[in-house]
C-alpha cells in the first residue's frame, strides 16, 4: 500500500510550481537583448583602431605633397594608437613589391600602397588576396582587377587636369602656345592630368601644345626640363601647364633666370596646392594652383577598420577639392597644413 506524502511536503512543492510558473510567464515576456546597441568593444569580434597592424608602403619624398601626405599618415596613426609599418620605396616600384610582400609575411591587418606607377601589381595584389589581406590604395590608381583591391582612396586626377585647363583657356583668352611639364611617366596622376587637360583644350584650336616633357614631379627636374623648353621656343610660350606645383616652382626659377617674368609673360597653372604654390602667387608668379589634398591619413585609417570588421565600403572615395587664385592666396596661406 502506498504511503501519502506528509502534508506540508505537498505545500512546498505546489509553492515552487506557482514560482516556476511565475517566473516562465514573466521570461516569456522579456525580449533578448540587442547586440547592436551594446559598446563597440562588447558586440562580437569588432576590433578597434587600436587592435589594427597596418602595412604602408609609400612613394618616397619626391614633392612637398608627397611629405605633407606621410605626415598625415603617420600622425594619425599615432593618434589612433594603430601600429603602423611604414616603408619608404624611394621612387623605385620594386621596393614597393619587396615592401608588400614583406607585409603579407607579416600577417599585417591591412596593406596601404600609394603605387609609383599603374603597371605591374598583378602578382603581389593577388598574393595579398590569397593571403586574406585587404588592399586599399591611397592616393594613386593601380591598373588591376578591381577584385584585386579592396577600396580606393584619392582625387579624381582627371577631373584636376580638367579643372587646370579651364583657368588655362581663361587666362589665354582662348589663344596661345603652351608648354607641360608632365609627372612621372605611366603614373596614376599623369596619365589622368594629361588626359583631362586635353579634354577641355580640344575645344580650343586656337590653342596649342608646343612641348610636353616628364619633370618627374621634382623641382630640380622641372627647372631643367622648363630651361630646355625655353632655350628651344623662347618668346613663343604663352602659357605653363604643371603637372604639380614643386615642376612649377622650379619652372618659375628657370623663366626668371631667362630673363621673363612668371605669371605675366608666362601664364602659369599647376596641382596641389600646397604652401609654397600660394607664396608663389602671392608674389605674382603663379597664376593658379588646383588643389589636390594629401590629408588621407584619418580617412585611411578609418576605411581600414571598416575593411577589417567587414563592413561594407565604396570602391572609390573621392576627395573634395578646390581651385586657388592669387586674390585669395594671403587669406588661405597660414591655414595651409602641407
Amino acid at each position: 500500500m502506498k504511503k501519502s506524502l506528509p502534508q506540508n511536503i505537498w505545500t512546498i512543492l505546489l509553492t515552487l510550481a506557482v514560482l516556476l510558473s511565475l517566473a516562465a510567464c514573466e521570461n516569456r515576456g522579456t525580449p533578448a537583448p540587442d547586440i547592436s546597441t551594446l559598446p563597440s568593444d562588447q558586440s562580437q569580434g569588432k576590433k578597434t583602431y587600436g587592435d589594427l597592424v597596418v602595412g604602408f608602403s609609400q612613394i618616397g619624398a619626391e614633392s612637398e605633397w608627397r611629405t605633407g601626405n606621410t605626415r598625415s599618415i603617420q600622425q594619425a596613426a599615432e593618434n589612433l594608437g594603430i601600429e603602423l609599418i611604414f616603408d619608404d620605396a624611394q621612387q623605385k616600384p620594386e621596393n614597393q613589391i619587396k615592401a608588400i610582400r614583406t607585409f603579407i609575411a607579416q600577417r599585417v591587418d591591412v596593406i596601404g600602397v600609394s603605387p609609383l606607377v599603374e603597371t605591374g601589381w598583378e602578382s603581389v595584389f593577388q598574393e595579398a588576396k590569397d593571403a586574406g589581406i585587404p588592399i586599399i590604395l591611397v592616393d594613386r590608381r593601380a591598373d588591376v582587377s578591381e577584385d584585386l583591391f579592396t577600396a580606393h582612396l584619392g582625387s579624381d586626377f582627371v577631373e584636376e587636369g580638367r579643372r587646370a585647363a579651364s583657368v588655362m583657356v581663361d587666362l589665354l583668352d582662348g589663344k596661345g602656345n603652351i608648354v607641360e611639364l608632365a609627372g612621372t611617366p605611366d603614373s596614376a596622376p599623369a596619365n589622368d592630368r594629361f588626359k583631362g587637360f586635353r579634354e577641355v583644350v580640344a575645344g580650343y584650336p586656337e590653342i596649342q601644345f608646343l612641348a610636353s616633357e616628364s619633370g618627374d614631379f621634382t623641382r630640380a627636374k622641372g627647372k631643367e626640363v622648363m630651361a630646355g623648353f625655353l632655350l628651344a621656343y623662347g618668346d613663343q610660350i604663352d602659357g605653363l601647364y604643371s603637372h604639380n606645383d614643386d615642376m612649377a616652382i622650379g619652372a618659375i626659377r628657370a623663366i626668371e633666370e631667362y630673363g621673363l617674368k612668371p605669371g605675366q609673360d608666362i601664364k602659369i597653372v599647376s596641382i596641389d596646392a600646397i604652401r609654397d604654390a600660394f607664396q608663389a602667387m602671392i608674389d605674382g608668379k603663379l597664376n593658379a594652383t588646383v588643389e589636390c589634398n594629401p590629408l588621407l591619413g584619418m580617412p585611411f585609417f578609418d576605411l581600414a577598420l571598416k575593411v577589417v570588421n567587414g563592413e561594407s565600403v565604396p570602391k572609390w572615395i573621392p576627395s573634395q577639392e578646390s581651385v586657388y587664385f592669387p586674390d585669395n592666396a594671403a587669406i588661405m596661406l597660414p591655414s595651409r597644413q602641407y
